[in-house]
């Protein structure tokens, strides 16, 4: 299936779920009681993360092709272009076509650790060369695939501005891209302003908005650092606040409350769906959809 095509003729919201692969195969029996958990929540797809410079590519293409073979689900595994060449990438779109996979993500992936300062001095530096090397090199009378990207409501890390940033963006949607999936942020309003800037560039395609529910004081402080986004600040003192009163508990409570009014927000402001970043958590993810209300 390819995930675009679905989403235009998608009537009503969803819900689509980010896996990430256990590194141990040890764990992959928990790992997929934990999707089965979550097939209740009839994913338009799901997609499955991989490590830093693709370090787990092989995981991803295992699991994926197992989400899509027994589960019925509709993988979107993510494929990394930092560090990479053209014949690597062309092996990973080979082995995911031949495991019936339709769909990926297409991402410039973190830089890897113990790095040097070159690491990103290759022919793939952005993503935006991974879209175009799948829809016109490695495509060659192929039917192709579907092709989603990221997406930032606030920036990139790297990126020196929310101009630059949106026109990083705007390079891989003109370079094919279906559609995009956000990268966590706090404020829906951050979400609302990256949509209408698509559409004033004269672009137009599904934007997925993504939801990772709140934890831990200390996760949330250690993901920020990471992935650039910001958090309220009055978000920020409830999260202390319910902290100092019933610790790591609280905070859970507080961040799934948060986590539920946010997609009533985004659905009602027109958000086509919901992609929740799950935290390989079935419980969690199945209280937040009970509590907004099964899509």
């Amino acid at each position: 299936m390819n995930i675009a095509q679905a989403l235009k003729e998608r009537s009503r919201p969803f819900y689509s779920l980010e896996f990430f692969p256990p590194k141990d195969s040890a764990e992959w029996p928990a790992f997929f009681g934990i999707v089965e958990q979550l097939t209740a929540l009839d994913p338009l797809f799901v997609s499955v993360t991989c490590g830093a410079g693709g370090s787990t590519q092989s995981y991803t293409l295992d699991i994926a092709s197992r989400l899509k073979r027994d589960y019925g689900l509709e993988p979107m595994p993510h494929l990394t272009c930092v560090g990479a060449t053209a014949d690597s990438l062309r092996a990973a779109l080979d082995g995911f076509e031949q495991a019936g996979i339709s769909n990926v993500m297409a991402l410039r992936g973190d830089k890897p650790r113990d790095a040097g300062p070159d690491w990103n001095e290759g022919d793939f530096r952005h993503a935006d060369a991974l879209v175009r090397f799948i829809r016109e090199d490695w495509r060659k009378g192929r039917a192709g695939f579907g092709v989603g990207v990221a997406a930032y409501p606030a920036p990139h890390p790297e990126s020196p501005s929310f101009r630059s940033d949106r026109e990083r963006l705007a390079g891989k949607i003109r370079a094919g891209a279906d559609l995009a999936v956000t990268q966590l942020f706090f404020d829906s309003r951050e979400y609302f302003a990256l949509a209408e800037a698509v559409r004033a560039a004269g672009l137009d395609l599904p934007i997925i908005p993504g939801v990772l529910p709140i934890q831990s004081l200390a996760s949330i402080r250690r993901t920020l650092s990471m992935c650039g986004a910001n958090i309220p600040g009055a978000l920020y003192l409830q999260l202390e606040e319910a902290h100092a009163k019933g610790g790591t508990e609280a905070v859970k409570e507080a961040g799934l409350a948060f986590a539920v009014d946010q997609i009533r927000r985004l659905l009602d402001g027109g958000a086509p769906g919901v992609h929740l970043y799950t935290l390989n958590r079935a419980e969690l993810c199945l209280r937040i959809a009970d509590e907004v209300g099964r899509l």
